[in-house]
């Protein structure tokens, strides 16, 4: 029998109100992994019940700063202890690989431990007043219930990066986790539990987003709306806490610019290029899929490129020697694939890829690596994000031209820049329209390191000290320490 997955409200599994489940598929072999529950409006509204009783229960409430950090820290143990099997959960949900997984794994916990650390370092400020009687001074507090609605394509990581902080500061959360992932983000309410979080801190109802995540963002009692995802439904979420006046951080898509100047090492760089876009199948918002190479090296880097996209091992995501797996559901694999089609019809050339990959005996969601050239920044497939293994290699000529054309473009999540003039790579870092910049590396990633969408890719930080200032109002407090009278407002004074 097929196994079921259930919500997880007020420290317990429960059934969905409307006793509906649906099939999550392993888009390696297209089996059925399991069947989880079909969130209503109804679930949500108990879990936004629960989550906002345990807001105001003392149980919560009442520990201090430093306990919140304790409960953090346990569970970045826990998480720690049972990576293997979170790892292999996001493996047969999504499709990327093992190897990738285990070591996201790795550095889960380093965020829990750091915001852990962060919790008691939330501190308000005294202000200097216009008299000594007045002492005025500024609080940072909680915001109550944080609606968190997470993507398929790094489940968990994704996850902990807004709930560590929201814990840290206080809040409690209600996530609704990918439709395709539903599995390790359960298991994470699971292990809050074990780590001693009070039942309510953190719940999850799964289900699609037109249902459960919909419910969610319309949620009256919500005090604030965590969303990593799409543009577009970015943009409705946006619109629905705007309307509401309560906060929102968005990380949205990106399409971004990896630029290789005519002095970088070039090893280097088609190796950054290759990370950039092909690691996890192309499905992260930082990939780097227009790659600008100068021209003077632009034949050298296609080459180069070409070559290891041509050698990548495509497979069974859960095998040792395996460099590339599946996309994560058919959907995803069809888009992928008409963009291919679309760039080809306006005028691109199919370098390499594009198709499913021969010989290969699994049935899953398999595209080759994708190389275009003879691509032009104004294309679909140089405009719009992709989400897969579709790299397009253009050529520039002059500094100024590779600026101009890396920030003609709707996102500003992130940009790479190889080269080994220091003086170029500090004018690029400073001009570039990205939240992160990378120069001489791709992907690199810390919690300790805030990430800022700029233009469509977002609204918000993530990660860092800053991310602390995303889940916490801030209040000015005045205190009158004059114990005389108070002053007759109508009564004029000399």
């Amino acid at each position: 029998m097929t196994e079921r997955l259930t919500h997880f409200i007020n420290g317990e599994h429960h059934a969905p109100a409307n006793g509906e489940y649906f099939a999550s598929t392993n888009p390696t072999t297209l089996d059925t992994l399991y069947e989880v529950a079909r969130g209503s409006a109804e679930d949500v509204a108990a879990a936004v019940a629960s989550a906002d009783a345990a807001f105001r229960h003392r149980s919560w409430a009442g520990l201090t700063a430093t306990k919140r950090g304790h409960l953090l820290r346990r569970l970045g143990d826990l998480i720690g202890e049972n990576g293997p099997e979170l790892a292999r959960y996001e493996s047969l949900d999504n499709g990327k690989l093992l190897r990738e997984m285990t070591g996201q794994l790795k550095n889960v916990p380093e965020y829990l431990y750091y915001y852990a650390g962060l919790a008691d370092k939330v501190q308000g400020s005294q202000i200097p007043a216009s008299s000594l009687d007045i002492i005025n001074f500024t609080m940072r507090e909680p915001l109550g219930v944080v609606g968190a609605i997470t993507p398929w394509n790094s489940p968990l990581t994704l996850t902990i990066s807004k709930l560590a902080p929201a814990l840290a500061a206080g809040n409690t959360l209600v996530i609704k986790p990918s439709e395709y992932t539903s599995r390790t983000i359960l298991r994470l309410a699971e292990l809050a539990v074990e780590a001693g979080f009070p039942a309510g801190v953190v719940n999850v109802v799964t289900g699609y987003g037109a249902e459960a995540g919909a419910a969610l963002v319309d949620s009256p009692e919500l005090a604030k709306i965590s969303f990593t995802g799409s543009t577009g439904t970015g943009s409705h979420i946006a619109s629905s806490a705007a309307s509401r006046f309560i906060g929102c951080t968005l990380e949205l898509g990106g399409k971004s610019p990896n630029i290789v100047f005519g002095d970088a090492d070039i090893d280097n760089a088609a190796m950054g290029a290759v990370a950039g876009i092909f690691a996890a199948a192309g499905q992260t918002c930082i990939a780097g899929s227009r790659i600008f190479a100068h021209r003077s090296i632009h034949d050298e880097l296609l080459e180069k490129i070409t070559h290891r996209a041509s050698t990548i091992r495509i497979g069974d995501p859960l095998a040792d020697d395996t460099e590339l797996g599946p996309l994560a559901f058919e959907d995803q694999l069809n888009k992928v694939k008409s963009y291919v089609d679309i760039g080809v019809g306006e005028g691109a050339t199919l370098h390499y890829g594009g198709t499913r990959p021969e010989g290969l005996d699994l049935p899953g969601y398999f595209l080759s690596p994708t190389v275009l050239t003879g691509a032009t920044n104004d294309m679909r497939v140089c405009r719009e994000e992709i989400f897969g293994p579709v790299a397009a290699v253009i050529p520039f000529d002059t500094e100024e031209e590779v600026l101009r054309l890396a920030n003609d473009t709707d996102y500003g999540l992130a940009a790479g820049v190889w080269t080994s003039n220091l003086q170029r790579a500090m004018r690029m870092s400073q001009s570039l329209e990205a939240g992160t910049v990378w120069v001489n590396t791709y992907r690199a990633m810390s919690p300790m390191s805030p990430r800022q969408g700029f233009k469509q890719s977002g609204v918000g930080v993530e990660h860092g000290i800053e991310s602390m200032n995303e889940y916490t109002r801030l209040k000015s407090v005045w205190i009158n320490t004059d114990e005389g009278p108070v002053a007759d407002p109508f009564v004029m004074r000399g």
